[in-house]
């Protein structure tokens, strides 16, 4: 293992509005800001454009991919580097939804590589909190073909043949690429997907753009060869059996995610696999200290990246953290 030392990196949020964003996201991260509508707070990003940077320690204000490139392997795992490059393989964010996000699908990383040169999008989804009646889009309830997919856009039944499932806090959507999903009016949640922003809006409820007055734009064609048009017997997650707090809840090609749950004390995490860990703090705060006593506290609406090489670590504190890892 590496001598190289990185503290436990967290970031500042990039902030996004969006027209079915809320207020909920600036008071659940604890932080003051003018901007209104915010639906998504990127926690961890390494997608060009919209790149973390990070807000402690020695390397505070360079950016993701620029930790990369600095310290390699070190920070996100030898595996990573070979397949990703310098390019950060995951996505985190908290949402919050206030109106219906539109129906959309994400293509696989074969198409995705194929048409935009880029990572499909597989991702997965922890409810935090919900409003009454909130509801989640994923899947569908009815078997159609791509043909009867089209038309049903073009007669705005589509969504007749959604699956359409009751969220609370603690329900876990898995969203395999290919599946499609929107998250509906009164959803808080962390989001963990792989590093892409390729998006197919197939219905938007007839919205207009503030801007340009215009309907938003449908992918209508480009989605049709990325649906799967499969329909399964379950589209909730059941999440594993919580043991000495930690809890599996997904675990696919593109990443594993977890529910860690601390309860006071210190607990301590010999990590095994050659990449980085993220966590993603969703209630109370807690205190990461690395092997060389770098102690680094985390708090409700905050993230943090734990360097693949980092070792022994310890956790104390009483909190309920979403990790995920590759």
């Amino acid at each position: 293992m590496s001598n190289t030392n990185i503290t436990p990196l967290k970031f500042r949020p990039i902030l996004k509005s969006a027209i079915w964003g809320g207020e909920k996201i600036a008071p659940f991260k604890g932080i003051t800001t003018d901007q209104t509508q915010i639906g998504e707070s990127w926690e961890i990003s390494g997608v060009k454009g919209n790149e973390s940077i990070v807000e402690n320690g020695p390397d505070a204000g360079k950016t993701l991919t620029e930790m990369i490139e600095k310290y390699g392997a070190d920070l996100v795992g030898e595996k990573n580097i070979r397949r990703f490059g310098t390019t950060f393989p995951l996505l985190i964010k908290i949402i919050d939804a206030a109106g219906d996000l539109s129906l959309q699908v994400h293509p696989d990383d074969e198409l995705a590589k194929k048409r935009h040169n880029s990572l499909g999008k597989t991702e997965m989804w922890y409810i935090v909190d919900t409003e009454p009646d909130a509801k989640i889009c994923a899947g569908l309830a009815e078997k159609i073909t791509p043909d009867e997919y089209v038309a049903r856009v073009e007669d705005k039944s589509l969504m007749d043949v959604v699956a359409h499932h009751t969220s609370a806090p603690g329900d876990v959507f898995f969203l395999p690429a290919g599946r499609i999903h929107s998250i509906g009016a009164g959803n808080l949640l962390v989001e963990v997907q792989e590093t892409s922003d390729i998006t197919y809006r197939i219905w938007d409820f007839g919205r207009v753009d503030a801007k340009t007055g215009k309907p938003r734009q449908l992918h209508v064609e480009e989605a049709k060869d990325a649906i799967d048009y499969q329909v399964y017997p379950s589209y909730v997650t059941k999440p594993g059996v919580d043991v000495d707090g930690i809890s599996d809840l997904v675990t696919c090609d593109h990443f594993c995610v977890y529910k860690l749950t601390f309860n006071g004390g210190k607990k301590y995490f010999y990590p095994k696999s050659d990449s980085f860990t993220t966590y993603t703090c969703i209630d109370g705060s807690i205190v990461v200290t690395d092997k060389n006593g770098n102690s680094v506290p985390l708090k409700k609406g905050e993230s943090m990246l734990i360097p693949a090489n980092v070792g022994e670590f310890s956790v104390e504190g009483k909190g309920t953290v979403i990790s995920a890892t590759n």
